[in-house]
């Protein structure tokens, strides 16, 4: 009988991989048994059935850095990731990792994030009993709710690098003590993260008129390049050079790149994150997002009946409200404020 199309591509994985990268036929498996395909690997799979998700579907609709954006150009959460794959593939490809692994990885990471950003999430991080996170939820989509509660019975290596992409303003680098990543791959996610997001925020910071080009300090401009490209290739170029994959070493950077890198975080979390002008927008986001928390808290009957949200099994009302309020999109969560808290006129017949 003829090896199948999946065999043949692992094979494929085998003859040109890195011995370090991690093997679609080599996974630690799935919660839940599964038959192989006959033509896709493991993690193309769960590239597969991310891409096809509900969830990964609304990312569209969540803010990255500006609140429901009018212009046509800024970017949104779904455009994130996919400048996040961009760069997570460009560094795998160089060291001979796996790419299918790191873009399924990709794909899930911002599953879980909440309507208008961060600032949704500071709010259900305040409301919820024990706190909120959107690497947790994004698991939780992966794992629990999506595909109707089935779950999308994703690999333990891609689930493992959705848990450890998120930084916040903490260590990039994965090297030293601390929780490992399974993989490689899930450390070039990581980096690839925040590749991705300071580079594109600064841009839209840009055409939003929030700072100038000119305007990033001398010491991180010299460093990474005053463009777009040019920073994306010094970052994307040092992460391959810096990365003794060879002598058993993390995905890493140069001391002088990583510096200027976390220098344009800083930067744009005191010039854009923290401008009083973005916060302004954003507080009236987490009013939003406070009003339809405890709305939904207050009769769960209630909750049911006009949008069919209950608690799983095992589980309570806050858990739900958390998954529902979440769950929304930016423009969702305005539509249903306004009809749950803008009267309506009256209407004579």
């Amino acid at each position: 009988m003829p090896p199948t199309i999946r065999a043949m591509l692992e094979e494929q994985e085998v003859a040109s991989l890195h011995p370090r990268a991690a093997l679609s036929r080599d996974t630690r498996g799935r919660d839940r048994e599964d038959p192989e395909d006959d033509m896709r690997p493991a993690y193309q799979r769960d590239r597969d059935r991310v891409l096809h998700s509900k969830s990964f579907r609304r990312l569209m609709g969540k803010t990255q850095v500006f609140l429901a954006p009018r212009g046509d150009h800024y970017r949104n959460r779904l455009t994130h990731t996919l400048e996040v794959a961009q760069v997570g593939r460009s560094i795998a490809r160089a060291l001979r990792l796996n790419e299918m692994l790191v873009e399924a990885m990709v794909m899930g990471h911002d599953l879980g994030h909440t309507p208008f950003g961060h600032a949704g999430e500071r709010v259900l991080n305040q409301v919820m009993p024990h706190g909120f996170h959107h690497v947790q939820q994004s698991v939780r989509v992966v794992e629990v709710l999506e595909k109707e509660g089935e779950g999308l019975n994703l690999t333990v290596e891609v689930r493992d690098g959705i848990l450890r992409h998120s930084k916040g303003r903490g260590n990039v680098l994965m090297a030293g003590g601390g929780v490992k990543a399974l993989t490689l791959e899930a450390e070039i996610v990581r980096l690839a993260d925040i590749v991705a997001y300071v580079n594109h925020d600064l841009d839209d910071a840009v055409r939003g008129g929030l700072l100038r080009e000119e305007e990033v300090p001398r010491a991180i401009a010299s460093v990474l390049g005053d463009r777009h490209s040019v920073r994306l290739h010094t970052l994307i170029g040092d992460v391959i050079r810096s990365s003794d994959i060879d002598g058993g070493g993390h995905i890493a950077m140069s001391g002088e790149v990583h510096g200027a890198l976390l220098a344009l975080r800083e930067f744009l979390y005191a010039r854009v994150y923290e401008n009083p002008v973005v916060q302004d927008e954003f507080k009236k986001a987490q009013r939003i997002l406070e009003d339809l928390h405890r709305w939904c808290l207050e009769d769960g009957e209630r909750l049911r009946a006009r949008f069919g949200v209950a608690p799983r099994p095992g589980e309570d009302l806050p858990r739900a409200v958390a998954d529902f309020v979440s769950g929304m999109t930016d423009r969702f969560a305005m539509e249903t404020w306004e009809k749950v808290f803008v009267p309506r006129p009256w209407a004579i017949v």
